[in-house]
């Protein structure tokens, strides 16, 4: 890494922020921090980036929807996105979009650094097939990335009383953490 690098870390939670920006800096890397979307597209328009760490979800805005805004600023700008509540849909849409990598939280200082590297030799892949619950999850997840996060419009696609798609939502928010 270069004296110069600098990352731009997006996230809502301003603890961690904090301390991931800490961690970085131990690193030698500087940070500046945003918790949302118009903090982050003002401090892309102050300064340059080399990277960016986005969480998936800001305070009910979308990462995902962040994402192409950010690369129409900066389109040499690498971005990881980050999140709590990782999916096939979600890892495979921020991709499409212009993501380097897309890592599920909690992550250390570590993988976050190596995730900007570039993949040799392909992900590794799993030898046992998904539970039927994962599979379960990974369609939620594209029919909920198909209507841009919006509960009401996913639970009427897949069928599903608005309340009961949000309990399984959270179920499982829970049990990933």
């Amino acid at each position: 890494m270069t004296d110069r690098e600098c990352w731009l870390l997006i996230d809502d939670d301003e603890s961690f922020l904090q301390v991931l920006s800490r961690s970085l800096a131990r690193q030698g890397v500087e940070s500046a921090t945003a918790s949302n979307r118009a903090d982050a597209l003002r401090a892309l328009g102050e300064k340059h980036f080399n990277r960016c760490v986005l969480d998936l979800n800001l305070a009910g805005e979308s990462g995902l929807q962040l994402l192409p805004e950010l690369l129409q600023v900066d389109d040499n700008l690498e971005v990881l996105v980050l999140t709590g509540y990782g999916s096939i849909a979600t890892a495979v849409e921020a991709m499409r979009r212009g993501a380097m990598n897309y890592l599920c939280k909690p992550v250390t200082v570590s993988q976050l650094i190596h995730g900007f590297e570039p993949i040799e030799g392909g992900p590794e892949l799993r030898q046992e097939p998904p539970s039927v619950e994962e599979m379960e999850w990974e369609h939620i997840q594209r029919v909920l990335n198909e209507h841009e996060g919006n509960i009401s419009a996913t639970a009427r696609a897949l069928n599903m009383h608005r309340r009961t798609l949000q309990r399984k939502l959270q179920k499982h928010s829970r049990w990933r953490q």
